[in-house]
């Protein structure tokens, strides 16, 4: 019988795989006119304006000078988050399931950088070989999971991280539920990977039993919804 460890690793994996291809092959030209300035219809509109309040959210909880610190933007897609983090003199590591979406990023990164950096790959976020950061931000990167793997990647990462982790979790709401029935009724080719909602309290009860997670402590919190985004972004500081 396989253990608990080796069944959440493969259910990590597999659902890896299937948000990989559907952000690599399918959806990745939606994800960059998402991300721009590019006109929107009325429903995605709700999303890019939801996505960019949560992103000024996270950026708000990072230090305003980040010279010499080192930043993990787990999930970057085009980069946005990675570029303002740069521009504050941070070193970031950005990482993305697709290499598209990372090509893209790489392709328009400014130049106005000033002294940050920026590293562009395409693998897991969880890599060990990614190296150790001072702080991690993974928004809307772990949505996709169940509330279980979501924490336990946020262990892993929690192991090789000094300062605070900041990531995003879809709220268990009646709205929220609706919306993701139905996303269900679209083809099958056209869905995108089904969001995983989970409940505030079941998720803070999860972290508290992780034993890799000890040495942290929730921070603050954010809720934002705007139409069709709804979001919760939450802070863990290292004690």
């Amino acid at each position: 019988m396989p253990s608990f460890q080796a069944t959440m690793a493969t259910s990590y994996q597999l659902r890896r795989g299937q948000i990989e291809t559907y952000f690599d092959r399918t959806a990745a030209d939606a994800w960059k006119k998402l991300t721009s300035d590019a006109p929107l219809g009325r429903i995605r509109a709700t999303v890019r304006a939801g996505r960019d309040e949560m992103r000024r959210t996270l950026l708000s909880w990072l230090p305003q000078d980040m010279t010499g610190l080192r930043l993990l933007d787990a999930g970057c897609g085009t980069g946005v988050l990675t570029v303002e983090a740069a521009r504050r003199g941070a070193h970031v590591v950005a990482i993305d399931l697709s290499p598209t979406l990372v090509q893209h990023a790489r392709e328009n990164l400014p130049s106005d950088l000033g002294s940050g950096r920026v590293e562009f790959l395409s693998g897991d976020m969880l890599a060990d070989n990614l190296g150790v950061f001072d702080h991690v931000v993974a928004m809307d990167s772990l949505i996709h999971y169940r509330a279980t793997d979501s924490v336990a990647a946020l262990a892993r990462i929690a192991r090789r991280t000094s300062r605070s982790i900041l990531f995003t979790f879809a709220p268990l709401t009646p709205p929220l539920a609706v919306m993701i029935t139905v996303g269900r009724l679209f083809p099958r080719g056209d869905r995108s990977p089904a969001i995983e909602p989970v409940g505030e309290k079941r998720l803070a009860g999860l972290l508290a039993r992780d034993s890799a997670l000890i040495d942290w402590r929730q921070g603050q919190t954010k809720r934002i919804e705007s139409g069709f985004y709804k979001s919760q972004a939450v802070e863990l500081l290292r004690i």
